[in-house]
């Protein structure tokens, strides 16, 4: 593979570390990874508070389903990030085109969806967050937290999505520019009607100009 494939040199080339982390993507991956990291850690750690009783309940207006969604993504977001971080660092060894191109692939359509939960989530949260009363004095600044973290975390997906759709658009554009028509490695087909010509009318077999005779005994 010759050339820039889908953001990446050919094959073969020795990894880089240096330029590996300054690379945007990489870098917006690692910050999608924290924000995930911070979610889920504040709403597991301060997120249930045995308010009025023994059992413990979600600091958002006590809906159970508020904290597993907000746990939920964000383990998720930090084991998808963790997946293709590692992807990234492999990806530049690939020499299979199509493998490349179905790694940005999904990378795109799982960022483009977990940008919509983080949307959902932060919408969520704060919908919650504003029936909750009374507001408890200890895990309040966590709950506060883990909804900027996901309105933060609705703008870093974003940007992988964009970064992956820029990486697909080059690895289609190289693609096309590349593509040759095979046939065009062939001669053309001969026309046997233009080149057949039919003998001239009445023109028959030139007789036998010795004619036969039976021997003679």
């Amino acid at each position: 593979m010759e050339g820039n494939v889908y953001g990446a040199a050919k094959a073969g080339g020795a990894f880089d570390l240096k330029n590996f982390l300054q690379q945007p993507h990489t870098l917006t991956r690692i910050v999608s990874w924290i924000f995930s990291i911070v979610v889920f850690g504040c709403i597991t750690s301060d997120g249930y508070m045995n308010l009025y009783t023994s059992d413990l309940k979600c600091i958002f207006n006590e809906n159970v389903n508020a904290c597993h969604y907000g746990v939920g993504i964000g383990v998720i977001g930090f084991l998808i990030c963790m997946a293709f971080f590692a992807l990234d660092v492999y990806f530049p060894q690939i020499s299979n085109a199509n493998q490349r191109k179905y790694i940005v692939m999904a990378d795109l359509g799982v960022s483009a969806l977990w940008t919509f939960l983080w949307f959902v989530g932060f919408c969520f949260l704060t919908n919650q967050w504003a029936y909750t009363n009374p507001v408890p004095l200890i895990g309040a600044d966590s709950a506060r937290a883990s909804i900027a973290f996901s309105f933060f975390s609705i703008f870093s997906w974003g940007l992988l999505v964009c970064f992956a759709f820029k990486r697909y658009r080059m690895g289609a554009e190289d693609f096309s520019e590349r593509y040759t028509d095979p046939s065009h490695d062939y001669p053309p087909y001969p026309n046997v009607a233009e080149n057949y010509q039919q003998p001239p009318f009445g023109s028959t077999a030139a007789p036998n100009s010795e004619e036969y005779k039976p021997p003679t005994y």
